[in-house]
Parts: C-alpha cells; structure tokens; sequence
C-alpha cells in the first residue's frame, strides 16, 4: 500500500516532471521576465484542481480514475470517452518526456538524435519494467527519485542565484503584455499530472487520509520549485535563456562552470523517469479498469484490483509508446507534435473530471468550492488549448465507435467505487 509521502513522490513526479527541463527558457523566449506571471497564473490554477481530483480520489478510490468518475456522474459512454483520452495520452506524452531526457544527454557525452533516442528508449524500457514488478515498487522508487529531484532544484537555484542581475528583469514585458497568455499556453505541458494519480488511490493505506495529505504537500513543494526555477532562469541567464534548450544546464554552469552539463543531464534523467512512472502506473491501472468496465476489451481486465499489477495492460501502454517514439524518430519531427497532442488529451480529462465532481461531491464541501473554482480554470485552459483539441476530438469518436461495435457489458459492480462515503482504513478492515 502507498503512504502520504509516496502518494505526494507520484504526484511530485507526475506534475513537476519534464517542464521543468525546456519549459522556463521557451517561456522566457515568449514573454521575457513577465513569464513569470503565467507561471504564478498556472500555479494558482493548479491548486483548484488540484483539490478537486483528491476530494474525488478521497471518496472513490478505484484504478478508473477520472475514467470512474466520468461513469458514476455521466453513464458508461463518459467513461469510455475520458478513459480513452486518458490512456492514449500517456503513449505521445511518454515518448515527448522520454526525448526531452534523452536530449540533455546529448547535449552532455554528444551523438546527437541517436544518442537522443537510444537514451529515450532505454527510459522508456527501464520504467516499464519498474512498473511490471508493482505498485509498491514504483512508489518507493518513485519516493527516492522525487528526493533526489527535489534537492538537485533546489542546489541548480541557490547555486545560480548569485550570479542573478535586477538588470535582466527590464523591460519586464519586451514583447508586450498579450504575451503573457501565450507563454501560458506553453506551460500547460508543465500543470498535467493532477489526475494521474487517481488512478492509483485505491492502493493508498488510507485513501481518505493520505490522498489529501499528499496532494496539499505536492502544490506546495510544485509551485515553490517551478516559481524559483522559474525566476532564476530570467534573472540569471537574461537574454540567454531565450536561446538555450537546457536551462537547468545553464544555471548550473552560472555557478560551478561548464561541466555542470553532466549533473544536468542526470537531473534530466531523474526527472523524466519519474514523470514517466507515475503516468505508467497509472495507465496501466486504467487500462485494466477500463477492460473490466467493458470499454476496452475483456483481456485487459487483469490487475485492475488492488493490490494486482495490470501487466497485460502495461505492455499495451509501453507497446504504444515505442510506437510513438519509432514513428517521431524516423519521421524527424521531434517531441513538439506529441507535446501538443498529448496536451489536448489532458484538458479534456480535466474538463469532463471537474464536471463530474460538481455532479458528485456534496454541496457545501471544500471539495466542492475547489470544483466550481477548477471549472473557471478548465475553461480557461480549454481557451488557450485551442486547436489542439482535435486528437482528443478523434478519440472520442474512436471510443464510442468501439462501444457500439464491441457492444457495451455490463460493469463489475464495484462497491467502494459505488459507495458515496469515505472508504474506511484498511486497517480498520482487517480488525
């Protein structure tokens, strides 16, 4: 079973994740030193919907997720239609992470898109395997990663912030204030992860306990690493952060000299795996729901339960995400395209996740004024998501299609998932 404090690695891992490694400096490169109000507009935005997801997390715990929630508050074909977004985001998604890590080790030993993608795949196999040996592994894993992480940050920006020059923060918007927006647009990539793990509540000690307690520790420690990362990049590397493509590298090199491009390196490494493990975990849980609740097929259903490892489910996942990377690879065209898929996938969740919390978390709850709150946040996500919302588009068709031709069974009745009080402790259980 998952503790508070590896509920709150996943999430680390999950949200924080690869935006960190291109993010600031692309952002910069759009808006100059006011970058740094999209990012406090997107940290303020996330706590929202932080909320929402662990209120619902809180009282349904089950490896559908959003998928589950989608069910309980729509009907079946909301289910399948979020939990296909879900589950065919992660692939595209994986593999865009996979390449932002595998690019800093280029950049480190040199070899180019080969070195890039060799090193991409090797992630992508080591995380997979992670995830074949269970939940529990991943957690601790995780746990270790997200330590790690966390104390590399937090020495990349004190070790910079010497070299930091109020000089750089003028003009304070270069390319005017309707750049604020578009800069926001980009760090959308760099919020996603609030729903992942609800996928994995279910596996928590005591899902009603730890998934807030986590959750409110993870929008803390996210929003202080990205504002302070953020803002040393501006303030540190000026002008040139608009023309790097490994920030972290840069800061580390403003304060201990050039051969901080391999300490940078690991720390890419270090932050892809742990985005990639907890969106695989979770995934792979999905899957598995899905396939019992009848929106994928029957073979998948195995390891949906908890405590189960869903790998029939995972290796689908992981199938895909060497597809993904095989086709980026040889088409040339670098992780953008799956970025901006991924993305529109994500958004959706998170649209059809807040509307089903406002439909099932009781009036007069701080879960529910988090909801009415996320959904002004959802709409403005979906405003500047814009037209990357076609490929969630395609799977929606995709899932109902498959439900009318498949035909629709009968869900597995699931108690816990059913019920609308907090799910008691295990512990409790057992006694």
């Amino acid at each position: 079973m998952l503790t508070a404090l590896q509920g709150t690695a996943l999430y680390v891992g999950a949200v924080l994740g690869t935006g960190v490694i291109a993010l600031p400096a692309l952002a910069a490169a759009t808006a100059g030193p006011a970058s740094l109000l999209a990012w406090l507009l997107l940290v303020v935005l996330s706590a929202p919907l932080a909320a929402t997801f662990a209120a619902l997390g809180a009282r349904h715990p089950d490896s559908g997720g959003v998928s589950t929630y989608a069910r309980l508050a729509f009907g079946e074909k909301a289910a399948a239609v979020v939990g296909w977004c879900f589950y065919l985001a992660v692939p595209p998604g994986a593999a865009a992470a996979a390449l932002f890590g595998g690019a800093y080790v280029a950049a480190a030993v040199g070899g180019g898109a080969a070195t890039t993608a060799v090193t991409a795949a090797l992630l992508m196999a080591a995380v997979t395997v992670t995830n074949a040996a269970g939940v529990r592994l991943a957690g601790r894993v995780q746990l270790a990663a997200a330590a790690l992480l966390v104390t590399f940050l937090i020495v990349a920006v004190l070790v910079a912030l010497p070299s930091a020059d109020a000089a750089n923060l003028r003009p304070f918007a270069p390319h005017g204030w309707d750049a604020v927006p578009a800069a926001a647009a980009l760090l959308v990539w760099s919020f996603v992860g609030w729903e992942a793990i609800t996928h994995l509540t279910a596996e928590f000690r005591r899902p009603d306990r730890d998934v807030p307690r986590a959750t409110t520790a993870a929008v803390l420690l996210i929003g202080v690493l990205y504002l302070a990362v953020a803002f040393a990049v501006v303030a540190v590397l000026g002008p040139r952060a608009a023309h790097t493509e490994a920030p972290l590298g840069e800061l580390m090199a403003a304060g201990l000299g050039g051969t901080a491009r391999y300490p940078a390196a690991a720390a890419a490494l270090l932050l892809t795996f742990g985005t990639m493990n907890a969106y695989y975990a979770g995934a792979a849980k999905l899957g598995a729901a899905l396939g019992r609740d009848g929106a994928l097929p029957a073979w998948l259903a195995r390891g949906s339960q908890a405590g189960e490892v869903p790998r029939r489910s995972l290796a689908v996942n992981a199938g895909l995400s060497f597809l993904s990377l095989a086709v980026v690879v040889a088409a040339g065209v670098g992780a953008e395209p799956l970025v901006l898929l991924t993305t529109g996938s994500f958004v959706t969740v998170y649209a059809v996740g807040v509307a089903a919390a406002l439909r099932l978390l009781p009036r007069r709850t701080a879960g529910r004024a988090a909801a009415v709150a996320a959904m002004a946040a959802v709409l403005l996500l979906l405003a500047m998501t814009g037209v990357y919302l076609i490929w969630a588009l395609v799977v929606t068709g995709g899932a109902l299609l498959y439900l009318r031709v498949a035909g629709q069974r009968t869900p597995v009745p699931i108690s816990v998932v059913a019920s609308s009080s907090v799910t008691p402790s295990r512990d409790s259980d057992a006694r």
